[in-house]
């Protein structure tokens, strides 16, 4: 009898939103974020201290985003049967390390080592703090993932901003500044990991397992095609997004002649502007379906990524700001469809899409840089253009309902 009226407590209490929770993980993904954006903000600083080409600087991505990604969904999948609370903090002492190091490095392989720790952290941190924010949603996937989202979005908008106004005027040491952040974050994941302990004993205790909401009724080789579809979704939106995270405070310095302090401000705007989308990309994803979001942020964003390379700077900048808006919802939605494909899995799912997220910005971020060698910027942004128009593959999936609660 005890025993029924804990489960029933314990169902309960899951069915409750935690949004105390969901703003401290969504906050440790900004921190988080924050953190990996200074890497790619940096990248003019490095440029010039260490002499490096394109295709280097493309390598230093390649190294962070592969160190990231491969490492993500093997995670993933082991704290999907054995979650690690403890887990959270470890990564982002990972990611501290990595700063540290990143902040003193006096030679190009230093630096390389680097930007490693800090996917490590990285890839320990996303799949198990996507479960936390599924245990803490309460059923209410779509939001709880957009909270949790939006904190790196933001983190990632406002680490260029930081670099511009703390690193460019004082030079490479004061990266050291951002393990302030890391250390906050250690604090803050080291109490997450408390309540996270505190609901696995309650479920053990309660002898509940983990609900399997969503169960999907497709056979297994349309789930698979689905998650294909997926993932090619994916590398569109992530190329892209390489281009302009990575390349794109070059272009308008080619193009426009804008300082450096300029064109990390409309590197900030670009990403602020991602932080908002993914925000209105949860919400409108969970009223309107998942697919119809996918949709239109992907192959929404097509008309405004083919004409931003051939406008003044005014309006390039204003058509980055609206790309930001729409590709950004969706990969919210992908997240979120993707786990009603396969329920019950939700760190191999957070792993094999923030993994791939990474390692194809990673590639990309490589590749582009070459292109740009061998070419120009102004070619790299021409040909990334196309890129959205991929979006159209969405019309594939399988239609889903949205969620309603309450």
């Amino acid at each position: 009898m005890s025993n029924t009226v804990a489960a029933g407590n314990t169902t309960r209490q899951s069915q409750q939103i935690v949004y105390q929770i969901l703003f401290a993980i969504s906050f440790s993904h900004f921190l988080n974020d924050l953190i990996q954006s200074t890497i790619p903000s940096l990248y003019p600083i490095l440029k010039g201290e260490f002499q490096l080409s394109f295709a280097q600087i493309g390598m230093i991505t390649l190294v962070f985003q592969l160190t990231a990604s491969i490492l993500q969904p093997f995670i993933g999948i082991y704290t999907d049967k054995h979650p690690n609370p403890r887990s959270l903090a470890i990564g982002m002492t990972l990611s501290l390390s990595g700063l540290l190091m990143l902040a003193f490095a006096h030679h190009y392989y230093m630096v390389l080592l680097s930007v490693s720790l800090i996917g490590m952290g990285s890839s320990v941190f996303h799949p198990e703090a996507s479960r936390v924010a599924q245990l803490a949603s309460g059923g209410q996937k779509g939001l709880a993932q957009s909270i949790f989202q939006v904190g790196g979005n933001a983190g990632s908008a406002l680490g260029p901003l930081l670099v511009a106004l703390i690193v460019l005027p004082y030079g490479q040491a004061y990266v050291s500044v951002f393990a302030i952040a890391a250390f906050i974050g250690i604090l803050v994941l080291w109490r997450i990991g408390t309540w996270y302990a505190e609901k696995i004993a309650a479920r053990k205790s309660a002898g509940a397992r983990q609900p399997m909401v969503n169960v999907s009724t497709l056979p297994k080789r349309k789930i698979i095609f689905s998650v294909v579809i997926l993932l090619i979704l994916v590398f569109s939106k992530y190329i892209y997004l390489t281009s302009m995270t990575s390349y794109f405070t070059f272009f308008l310095i080619d193009k426009f002649h804008v300082p450096v302090k300029d064109s990390q401000l409309y590197l900030f705007l670009f990403l602020a502007a991602v932080a908002v989308g993914t925000i209105l990309g949860g919400g409108l994803g969970d009223r309107y379906g998942r697919k119809l979001i996918i949709w239109v942020s992907i192959l929404g964003a097509a008309p405004f990524t083919l004409c931003l390379p051939y406008l003044p700077l005014f309006w390039t900048i204003i058509f980055a700001i609206i790309i930001g808006l729409i590709i950004a919802s969706a990969f919210s939605a992908i997240l979120v469809y993707a786990t009603d494909l396969m329920p019950g899995k939700i760190g191999l799912v957070a792993g094999l899409f923030f993994g791939f997220s990474f390692g194809m910005g990673g590639i990309g971020s490589a590749a582009l840089g070459a292109l740009a060698d061998s070419t120009s910027i102004a070619f790299v942004f021409r040909i990334c253009a196309f890129l959205p128009l991929m979006g159209i593959i969405t019309g594939l999936l399988p239609n889903t309902k949205p969620q309603r609660h309450g």
